[in-house]
């Protein structure tokens, strides 16, 4: 016995009623919509979307995903979606998706580990065609079920060791190299190089890459430094010690992401410490107050859209099947000028 619809409640138009409409069978209405409309009559294909049209059709995703095998959905896990890198990408691989069709699923897991967790498992039960991951630092069971489970996936900014995937993010040797030598070429005698914790390879990489750039320089001051975004005490402290060690020397500060020179920024206002003036100060990654902080803070520019949308792209093609050798795409960086790292 079918249920009685409810007075007033909205019917929703089936397959069936737009054959119906159409006066034609489900068949035809099938390939209409599976995209095999060559096989139809111009008259037919007319009248099928007049049918659909008139009747508000909206095919049930559900069953034509279990038809195909595709849900069309992709899965993006990103690390925090409150940093500006993150938006960015999101945007690009959004605009991609929709370029493509593709419907997508954001996570975000604030860096926390048991939370990629959650989510990885989460994206994999419903059952998305693939995902694009920015890792907190994906641990050996994680890695474990994707592998077993054969899904498509591509890793952006951040490698994961032990893992076997598509990469797509800025080429930090070139980008860090750039920087480094902008410091340098404006006089800068000692140079503080501060990140948060060197969890991440991408962190890793830029620290080792200003080492090796500074050692050939023996006559310049290097130091680096670890801080916590949320501990504004400990990064006043790193800042305090920094400028009491060199007093008659040139100071600047190399922020590792744009978090963290925002965070700078604060505490060299709170410390009445100028950049540009009694401090120089560059940072990873473009922001949009930057141009409007004082002089303007110097940024290393990443193409982040462009970015998001080659995860994309490079993700459709594992889909659809290609065996091509693991990718790790490199963009350039960009250094954006400003008058925090003028010359003295």
């Amino acid at each position: 016995m079918s249920k009685k619809q409810e007075p007033g409640a909205a019917v929703r138009a089936t397959i069936r009623d737009v054959a119906s409409a159409a006066k034609t069978g489900k068949t035809s209405v099938s390939r209409y919509l599976n995209g095999e409309k060559n096989l139809l009559s111009d008259d037919l294909k007319e009248r099928i979307e007049r049918a659909i049209t008139l009747l508000d059709y909206q095919p049930s995703q559900m069953a034509r995903s279990l038809k195909s095998g595709q849900t069309r959905l992709i899965g993006l896990i990103l690390a925090d979606i409150t940093n500006p890198y993150s938006v960015d990408v999101m945007r690009g691989v959004e605009a991609a998706c929709r370029q493509q069709g593709l419907t997508l699923l954001v996570c975000n897991t604030n860096n926390q580990l048991d939370q990629e967790k959650h989510y990885l498992q989460l994206l994999s039960s419903y059952r998305v065609d693939g995902m694009v991951v920015n890792a907190v630092g994906m641990r050996e069971a994680a890695i474990s079920t994707l592998q077993q489970a054969h899904l498509p996936m591509v890793l952006i900014d951040r490698k994961v060791a032990n893992f076997s995937c598509d990469v797509v993010g800025l080429d930090n040797v070139q980008a860090t190299t750039m920087v480094t030598d902008h410091l340098l070429n404006q006089g800068f005698e000692a140079i503080l190089f501060l990140s948060e914790p060197m969890t991440i390879n991408t962190r890793l990489t830029r620290l080792h890459t200003f080492l090796q750039r500074m050692q050939r320089e023996p006559q310049c001051i290097t130091e680096q430094g670890e801080v916590e975004l949320s501990d504004t005490t400990g990064l006043e402290t790193v800042l305090r010690d920094f400028v009491a060690r060199y007093p008659h020397k040139r100071k600047a500060v190399l922020a590792a992401n744009g978090a963290l020179t925002l965070q700078v920024a604060r505490a060299m206002r709170r410390m009445e410490l100028v950049w540009g003036q009694d401090i120089g100060l560059l940072g990873f990654d473009e922001l949009e107050w930057a141009e409007l902080a004082g002089v303007g803070i110097t940024t290393l520019k990443q193409p982040t859209y462009d970015m998001g949308v080659a995860a994309l792209e490079q993700l459709v093609t594992r889909i659809q099947g290609s065996q091509e050798p693991i990718r790790e795409q490199e963009f350039s960086g960009e250094l954006i000028v400003r008058g925090s790292t003028a010359k003295a």
